[in-house]
Formats: structure tokens, sequence, C-alpha cells
């Protein structure tokens, strides 16, 4: 097994065999909130046991081919054969940070003995070329021609850089995911999209580069923080939002199982959104039209990501936001129902607190969104709601408009 190591990470507490490319990143300035735990490894949950019932698979359409979302409890020991049925490898580079290789590396390991792994920085503000030039040099350092596979084991900070790693890696190199987030298993794994953010805007530097397999394991994820699932139910919130009433409905009246990881209910909604999302990307692989919808709440979102320079928001928590600026303007417009706005923030709000935005301003947001990747010929693209379930594309919001939401959802001028 070949072996590179940066001198910057304490590499002996994840194993000698394990490629470092970067310095651990600190800790959050945003404290995780009240009630917020992880479960330590190998802590036994009732979701602990991989269950009997078949695993699901979801086609996806990427141009000429198609590939598999693979949704199994206990799937992750699955590897090796799912591996070997799509002619990944044999020589496989298992790329994630250090705190989920500690959680999973073990069981990755054991499923695919001669995988070898590669450890980037943690956290969205290192989501940036930077990481993606020392997976480069990692590559290289351990001979890595064409022939080789490409694993993502993490999160969606994790599955983007990765992915574009892979994607211009000799031109493009095989990519598996194996998303350990809910957030992850339910979106930012499916659809193909990878990148990385620039200090300008989120998500500026990026290609379009389907998986050959996305692999989701609901056991991964009793190890989440609380606020991390959280994260993950708000990408819910919006699938709902964009395209199913039915799924809003069923978040709505089981929303203390999700916390809770009952298998049925997790793998359902892990199915469910996966299959919205499937089925718009396939219909528009390169967001020319129908996938826009995509990004309800990314609009705000993005932006208070940017202006907090990643580090204060969880993905799903800045896209919280986001959906509820959105449904503002949906309100102010007539396009969305008092009743069904209220639904929405009553939704957000019985999940748990969100982090703090009074002290960000809506004038320095719209400032950002203006470079935003939505913005075409001069004009941004919104999503924007027409009822829980339903929403439409316009490109007439103008700024006066988006700060007054912004500032009606807690921002300040």
């Amino acid at each position: 097994m070949h072996q590179y190591c940066y001198p910057i990470i304490d590499a002996h507490l994840l194993g000698s065999a394990v490629t470092t490319v970067d310095r651990q990143a600190p800790v959050d300035a945003y404290e995780p909130m009240t009630g917020d735990r992880s479960v330590p490894a190998g802590r036994q949950t009732r979701s602990s046991a991989p269950s009997q019932r078949a695993a699901i698979r979801i086609p996806v359409s990427a141009g000429a081919r198609t590939y598999p979302i693979v949704i199994e409890e206990g799937l992750t020991s699955r590897l090796a054969d799912l591996l070997a049925t799509h002619e990944i490898g044999p020589r496989l580079f298992a790329i994630s940070n250090p705190l989920v290789w500690r959680l999973h590396g073990t069981a990755v390991k054991a499923a695919v003995p001669d995988v070898e792994p590669i450890l980037i920085p943690d956290g969205e503000r290192h989501k940036t070329l930077r990481t993606v030039s020392r997976i480069y040099e990692a590559l290289l350092h351990a001979g890595a021609d064409r022939s080789v596979g490409v694993l993502a084991v993490g999160g969606g900070v994790v599955g983007d850089t990765v992915g574009f790693a892979a994607a211009t890696y000799l031109r493009g190199v095989n990519l598996v995911h194996l998303p350990t987030t809910l957030l992850a298993q339910v979106d930012s794994a499916v659809g193909g999209k990878v990148g990385v953010n620039h200090p300008l805007a989120k998500n500026l530097i990026g290609a379009f580069y389907p998986p050959v397999l996305v692999a989701s394991d609901p056991l991964l994820l009793p190890t989440l923080p609380r606020r991390e699932l959280r994260s993950g139910l708000y990408e819910v919130v919006k699938y709902g939002m964009i395209a199913s009433h039915k799924l809003f409905v069923r978040l709505e009246a089981h929303l203390s199982e999700h916390f809770a990881h009952v298998p049925d209910v997790l793998v359902a909604t892990i199915a469910q959104s996966c299959r919205i999302k499937a089925r718009i990307v396939s219909a528009d692989e390169r967001e020319s039209g129908p996938r826009r919808i995509l990004n309800f709440g990314h609009t705000a979102g993005h932006a208070l990501e940017s202006l907090t320079s990643y580090r204060r928001f969880r993905h799903g928590e800045a896209v919280a936001y986001g959906m509820l600026v959105a449904a503002e303007i949906g309100k102010a417009r007539g396009t969305l129902s008092e009743a069904e706005q209220e639904r929405l923030v009553g939704l957000i709000r019985q999940m748990g607190p969100l982090p703090p935005i009074a002290d960000l301003s809506a004038k320095r947001a719209i400032e950002v969104i203006r470079r935003d990747k939505k913005v075409v010929r001069g004009r941004l693209h919104f999503v924007l709601p027409e009822g829980i379930g339903s929403t439409t594309i316009v490109d007439d919001v103008g700024a006066r408009e988006l700060e007054r939401a912004m500032r009606r959802a807690g921002m300040a001028r």
C-alpha cells in the first residue's frame, strides 16, 4: 500500500497507512446548540443492526448513462461486492476527513481491506481549490492512474470537494459516494454537481460529474450530532416544499421518529427525497431548466454562508433561512398563503434553534447574491413557493423586495 503523509497533522492517531493532506480544522466559532450530542463510535442504537429489508435502488440518468443510488441498512459491509459489480478498482482511494474516518474508517477498511485512505480538513471553509490541489498531490505521490477508483466518505463538503478532484484528476477517474450525513444521503451526493467555494461566492467553481454509484447506508447516521441531523432534515423540508406535499406532511407528523433514528422512517424519507431529486436531475442534468427548483432556499442561504466565511452555519441551516426568506416573498406576492407560510415556519422552528442572523446585513447579503451563479444576464433566477409541494422560477425579484424579506426573516439593514 502506498503512503504519503504531510507532517502537519497527528497522523499516528489515525493509523500509519493514512495519507493526510492538511491540518485538521479548528472547532467552529459557532458552538453546537443545546441538546446536540454525538453518539460515540461503537455505541449500539436500535438501528445499529442490519435489517433484512431488500436494498432500494433508484436510477439516475446522467446523459448517455445511468447510475444507481442504493439505499440499505448495513450497506457499508457489502461495499466490496458493490464496487466489483460496477467494475471499480481494483485500486481504491477513500477520501474523507479525520473525524469521519475515526467514526467509519474501520467499517470501510473491514469491507475493502486494500483501500488507501486520504484525509482532508473538516469544514466548509476548507472546500477550496487548495484542498483539491492537496488531493492531487496525494494521488500523484501514490502513483494513482486513470484506472483507480475514488470513494468519497463523508458529508456534503467531502462529497463536493472529492467529486471535483475526481472529475479533474487525469481528466476524470471513477467516483463513488458513501455519504455519512443525512444531508448528503438525501441531497448533495445525488445529481453529479461537484465543486468548491471561492471567497466571493459559494460553489462558484465546479463541474457536472456523475458518480458511478451512490451507496447510502442509514446505519452510518446515528453518529451524527443532532445539529447535523437537523441540517439534513431542512433539505428534506425543501423537497417537500418544491415537489411533495405528502413528504412535507409526513415530516410534520413523524419528526420525532427522525430524530430517534427509527429505521423505517429514515429509509422512507431518504428514498423519497432521492426519488424526487433523481427525477428532476434526470430531466435536466446541467441545470438549464427545471433542475433550478432544487435551489429553493439557496439564494439567501448561500449569501449567509459567504458573509460568515462558512463558519457559522451548517449548509442546511443556511438553506432553512433561505426558505424563510423565499416564503416571505411568496406571501407578499400572494403565491403562498399565510397559512402555508406559517406551516413552513412552524416546522423549521419545531426542529430546533437556528444560528443568529440579527448581526448580518441584508444589504451586504444582496451584494453577495449579485455574484451568485443563479444570476443570468444580469437577472436573478429565484425559486418562489406557490404552495406546499409547488414552486415556480421568476426573474423579477428586486433588491428592495429581497432586502425587505431578509429583514423580516431577522437580518439587519
